[in-house]
């Protein structure tokens, strides 16, 4: 691209003011460069991290239908099997100025009707439709708050966009035209997903308290405050909501169950041993799923639980070592381990039943700094990110890499589908695959 141009199109992106909506965004579509193609059951129950295969030869079917596609997993966290089996030969950008840390964080893009919402390194919010025209851009923070380059968190329940930052600041915008409805400040900074629950919202900050806040002004109605850890985590919080029970985890690794319309705490489980509490910054632990009965988790911990709620007891544990969302399609989970491999477990039985090795084809001298980010099921294929800008095509029903892409050289998030595209972010872009 001519230098000129380049420089034009980033200062358009940096000012705060909304911009014409018919500018064309997205870089024009190119092919994506395709780095490699490939064309009696047991179980297993072991301590150790597995890097091995495992049933390689065990194939699963599924005889439900696929599940509407649906950004958020609604309360359940659980994206399931998405209509989605596209050939993913082509890519474009919508460019945005570099967000500083990228690495470290989770950010999520923010889906309304066709449209998408994400934001920039100043905290400027872009909604953008499905012909690449942004519809609106708005910044609500002072110059010395853009200099801290938030991190934003989003949700919308149809009619309000809900932002929350790492820097204490939370807000409701009208999703139709950006306008700021209120502002507020908290206590700590906030790093959790975001549930709109009736004319309320709930989320956790980074000093282990989970908060609940009116729609209309933002007023806090009650919050629940959880053993606090001296060190940071900045793997983002996650939470469930299943018969009025808001389920949250926070950052060294305690489960807790309130009622969501006064506050009350029903239980509290630890995951952990007190010894954690020393190094609890070490602790990943992957979003909650749940089924509506029992709910599911990881962690870098060699640990995967599964936890009935209305017991608040395990029950079962095994041994996948992973921080990455799982995802629940019938009786199986399907879980990817940050050695590179792919775990399917018997939710009723806790038991591994196949483990397949999806970065065996993976081209690197030093395979283990290669790691998954995340990944979503398509109708019949699994859609994985890693650290080093690949996507995996992976055969659901064998477990195989099928094919693997090469988007980019550096970081890419976990995989979105929206609509009929994929999408994944970098630190400076959001990428269109189809």
């Amino acid at each position: 691209m001519n230098k000129i141009i380049f420089l034009f199109l980033v200062l358009i992106l940096t000012t705060e003011c909304s911009l014409n909506k018919n500018s064309k965004f997205w870089t024009s579509s190119k092919n994506i460069d395709e780095d490699i193609n490939l064309t009696k059951t047991k179980i297993i129950l072991n301590e150790s991290v597995v890097e091995k295969e495992f049933n390689p030869n065990l194939k699963i079917r599924f005889v439900s239908s696929i599940t509407k596609n649906n950004l958020s997993g609604s309360f359940y966290n659980n994206l399931g099997r998405l209509n989605f089996d596209k050939s993913l030969n082509k890519s474009s950008r919508f460019k945005f100025s570099k967000i500083k840390n990228f690495y470290q964080f989770e950010p999520e893009i923010s889906a309304y009707k066709d449209n998408l919402i994400f934001f920039d390194n100043q905290g400027s919010i872009l909604r953008f439709d499905s012909e690449s025209n942004l519809v609106w851009k708005k910044n609500y923070y002072t110059k010395t708050e853009k200099k801290l380059k938030p991190i934003l968190q989003f949700s919308n329940n149809g009619k309000y966009l809900i932002v929350a930052d790492n820097i204490t600041k939370y807000y409701i915008l009208d999703i139709e035209t950006g306008e700021l409805l209120w502002i507020k400040s908290n206590l700590a900074p906030f790093n959790s997903q975001i549930k709109i629950y009736k004319d309320k919202f709930f989320i956790v900050d980074l000093s282990n308290t989970l908060r609940c806040f009116s729609l209309t002004d933002g007023e806090e109605l009650w919050s629940i405050k959880t053993e606090d850890s001296l060190i940071k985590s900045q793997k983002k919080l996650s939470m469930i909501i299943v018969k009025e029970k808001l389920i949250f985890n926070n950052s060294i690794g305690d489960i807790s169950a309130a009622d969501i319309n006064n506050g009350e705490l029903l239980w509290q489980l630890p995951t952990q041993s007190s010894s954690i509490y020393e190094s609890s910054f070490s602790l990943e632990t992957s979003e909650i799923i749940t089924d509506g009965k029992t709910l599911y988790f990881s962690n870098n911990k060699n640990q995967l639980f599964a936890i009935s709620i209305d017991t608040a007891s395990f029950a079962w544990e095994n041994k996948v070592n992973s921080h990455l969302r799982s995802t629940l399609i019938e009786n199986y989970l399907f879980s990817i381990s940050l050695e590179g491999f792919l775990f399917v477990t018997d939710v009723n039985s806790g038991n591994i039943i196949r483990i397949t090795d999806i970065f065996n084809n993976l081209k690197s001298k030093n395979r283990s700094e290669i790691k998954p980010t995340g990944f979503i099921i398509g109708t019949n294929k699994i859609y994985v990110s890693t650290n080093n800008g690949k996507l995996l095509v992976v055969d659901t029903s064998s477990g195989k890499t099928i094919s693997i892409l090469k988007i980019d050289n550096e970081k890419i998030s976990q995989p979105f589908i929206i609509n009929e595209d994929l999408f994944v972010i970098k630190d400076n872009a959001i990428i269109k695959l189809n």
